[in-house]
């Protein structure tokens, strides 16, 4: 969703602001809550517990001369495909998907949480959302992800737009990560934009239309 906003301190100055719902789905355990607390509250624990059902933290970025409002849904691992998911899912317009590096069947059930994203959720264009995978706690161990070509074949074949070694615990990585995926939502948001104004109507009309988060805030 873009609008925009005016601030007073002496004049008017208008930003540009978008608001973009952001998934963060993976097996139970990879880390998902860890990541988003250290990127949103630059805090880290050994002590969180799962997450029960959808959490969410909001992030606020300063984006040029625009604002960025990041809305981060922390999706429990053991929610693994379910019926909810469709709802949780519905409006985003990027996601991670995190594994950990030191539990090899959490990277084997990456491709499963993709093609449940893809099933259950498209953009207005009719394209995936812009995924990155996310391979978490990789200051204990770079087993899987020591071959980088492969790694970036990989995303290549199952549509990621990247991957990246995380780690919440030493918070490498993490906003690297999120500004990658940003600046992806937003060439979409253009491209969508670009696709679905005809000259003859207002993009500010048509924009409330077609913004895939309109109802991120309800």
């Amino acid at each position: 969703m873009t609008n925009h906003s005016s601030h007073s301190n002496g004049m008017h100055t208008h930003r540009q602001e978008h608001l973009y719902k952001v998934l963060v789905i993976g097996d139970l355990g990879v880390g998902k809550t860890s990541i988003i607390r250290r990127y949103v509250h630059q805090t880290y624990s050994t002590n969180y517990r799962a997450t029960i059902g959808v959490d969410f933290a909001l992030k606020v970025l300063n984006w040029d001369s625009e604002i960025v409002r990041l809305q981060l849904w922390d999706i429990a691992g053991q929610e693994r495909f379910g019926n909810m998911t469709r709802v949780y899912y519905r409006e985003a317009m990027g996601a991670f998907i995190v594994c950990d590096v030191t539990r090899p069947t959490t990277f084997e059930a990456v491709l499963k949480w993709k093609e449940d994203l893809d099933s259950k959720l498209m953009l207005n264009n009719g394209q995936s959302i812009a995924t990155v995978l996310l391979a978490n706690k990789c200051d204990q161990g770079r087993e899987l992800t020591n071959n980088s070509i492969k790694m970036d074949q990989f995303c290549k074949d199952h549509g990621f737009v990247g991957w990246f070694e995380t780690s919440a615990k030493d918070n490498l990585n993490i906003a690297e990560a999120a500004n990658f995926l940003v600046k992806h939502i937003m060439a979409t948001e253009n491209d969508i934009l670009k696709s679905v104004v005809p000259d003859t109507i207002s993009p500010q009309l048509d924009s409330n239309k077609h913004m895939s988060c309109s109802g991120c805030s309800k």
